[in-house]
């Protein structure tokens, strides 16, 4: 394991002092409770590590949000932050490091697909950012988060990421205030391979209005069609615009 545990070091970025740190934040607990016979042994498994990384990373990326857009109100800020540090996102990261291959787990975490699980995966990225921390200090855990978890975010669609709810929160109210059904969102298409998905969503109000359009995301593609609809009740067919 010591050449597999070298191999991860390079991937992150960062040759460990303690190795036992970065072995202990790939520690499930299901292999510790197996290992001694039910007793818990205090600190050597991964979950205090979690606790601690999930505070690391959100320091980290509010530091960069703030400092990379300035000009941006805290309420666009919490949720691109929210976005960055969520499950959904961190198992891409874990899955980018092939983070399941390196996990210690009990045989029925093994047995049941624990390599492969959301939230394994997400909590052991938290882990790791800990174990960085407290073997490299925060610069060490910076540039791995800056390297894998902020990664891209110059080249996501800006504007549905800071306000990803925004136009879908006013389509309904527009809906509401002219008596018209709610809005419903259909996915029409998929495309592209498993981790970079185009996703082609359409939306409906009632029988006069309908828009389609595309998005790296289910919930980018929904808000950019529901912004298509909110310019068709602004400027309907032969009215301005």
């Amino acid at each position: 394991m010591g050449a597999e545990l070298e191999k991860l070091e390079a991937f992150v970025g960062h040759t460990f002092r303690a190795r036992e740190l970065l072995r202990r934040a790939l520690t499930h607990k299901s292999i510790v409770v197996e290992q001694s016979a039910g007793v818990l042994h205090v600190a050597s498994d991964n979950e205090q590590l979690e606790f601690l990384g999930d505070a690391v990373l959100g320091f980290l990326v509010s530091e960069e949000l703030v400092a990379r857009y300035p000009e941006l109100p805290e309420g666009r800020l919490s949720k691109i932050k929210a976005h960055l540090v969520s499950a959904a996102h961190l198992h891409e990261v874990a899955r980018q490091l092939s983070l399941g291959e390196y996990l210690f787990l009990g045989r029925g975490e093994e047995m049941s697909g624990g390599r492969a699980k959301r939230a394994l995966l997400a909590n052991a990225v938290e882990a790791v950012i800990a174990a960085l921390y407290l073997d490299g200090g925060m610069e060490a855990a910076r540039r791995f988060v800056e390297l894998y978890v902020l990664a891209g975010l110059d080249k996501s669609d800006y504007e549905s990421c800071g306000a990803i709810d925004d136009f879908k929160s006013a389509l309904q109210e527009a809906a509401q205030a002219r008596k018209l059904p709610q809005p419903r969102y259909v996915i029409v298409k998929e495309r592209g391979p498993e981790h970079c998905k185009t996703f082609t969503v359409e939306v409906r109000v009632g029988r006069e209005y309908s828009a389609q359009a595309e998005g790296n995301s289910k919930k980018s593609a929904g808000q950019k069609a529901a912004q298509l609809v909110l310019d068709r009740m602004s400027y309907p067919p032969g009215g301005a615009g």
